[in-house]
């Protein structure tokens, strides 16, 4: 191995995690900070818990609200087709009458 090149090794680095857990470790680092841990991680603990650091899942959770109050008044193009070919023929109708 050349020297100088290469990280110092920190054989006690300490891992602190957002839940408030430390534990020591071997690094190049010689502090550490987490997010998620074996204490606080859904797959270890069996509870599910919304892990959302950018605000996604509540952004999603809103979208999918909106989406569901807006669903029955938004047409496709073939619905507002068939609506203008409605008020069309109507149009031709009294047209002729007149």
């Amino acid at each position: 191995m050349k020297p100088s090149i290469h990280p110092s090794y920190h054989p006690e680095a300490t891992v602190a995690c957002a839940c408030g857990s430390t534990f020591q470790v071997g690094s190049t680092e010689p502090e550490i900070r987490i997010e998620l841990c074996n204490q606080c991680h859904p797959f270890y603990t069996g509870k599910q818990k919304f892990v959302d650091t950018a605000r996604r899942v509540e952004k999603f959770q809103e979208k999918l609200v909106r989406s569901k109050t807006t669903a029955g008044t938004r047409k496709g193009k073939t619905v507002k087709r068939a609506a203008r070919a409605k008020a069309k023929k109507q149009e031709d109708t009294t047209d002729d009458a007149k």
